[in-house]
């Protein structure tokens, strides 16, 4: 009897530790240091890139990272006026743009630009159809155009869950971990 506890004990210790493993791979996440920012500075949200084959992929990332930027309550935040011309197939005024957005940042006098880009954003094909996102943003001084943090991840979810919920969780991560130099 005492045998065939321990066995059972030690075949549930192989199990979770199996899970928490394969739990582990659904997610990857690369940051960089948390640079010091200031709480009450006025924030912009700007046109975040669409490197998917999902329509309009890079302004749903941007309304979850505004809403989340709100939420964490760093201070003024707005977003850039809406535009669909990010969402061309093939764009190559990409640097052109960027440099009418920091413009219009320093006209609403924000200190702090989020942009990013996404890099999937889709329902993987299979009999489970699970929600994969993947995603990188950047922090900029708008004052100098220098990017003070980056972080880039990808994550995965259940067959039943929301693409949606998937990239909210993913961008919720990386965004706690670059505003952590929040004071």
């Amino acid at each position: 009897m005492l045998h065939r506890r321990k066995l059972l004990q030690g075949l549930k210790t192989i199990a979770l530790g199996s899970a928490a493993v394969w739990l582990a791979g659904c997610s990857t996440i690369d940051r960089g240091q948390p640079p010091l920012l200031e709480r009450n500075a006025t924030w912009v949200v700007v046109p975040f890139a669409n490197h998917t084959e999902t329509p309009l992929a890079g302004n749903r990332a941007e309304a979850i990272a505004e809403a989340l930027l709100h939420a964490k309550g760093v201070g003024k935040v707005q977003r850039y006026p809406a535009s669909t011309q990010q969402e061309a197939l093939f764009d190559t005024g990409e640097s052109k743009r960027q440099q009418d957005v920091l413009a219009w940042a320093r006209e609403q006098q924000a200190k702090y630009a989020l942009t990013g880009a996404v890099d999937e954003w889709r329902y993987k094909v299979g009999v489970d159809g699970e929600p994969a996102a993947g995603v990188t943003l950047q922090i900029i001084d708008v004052a100098t155009g220098n990017t003070l943090w980056s972080g880039a991840g990808g994550k995965s979810g259940w067959s039943r869950e929301a693409l949606s919920a998937v990239a909210q969780k993913l961008i919720r991560e990386l965004l706690d971990s670059g505003l952590a130099g929040v004071r």
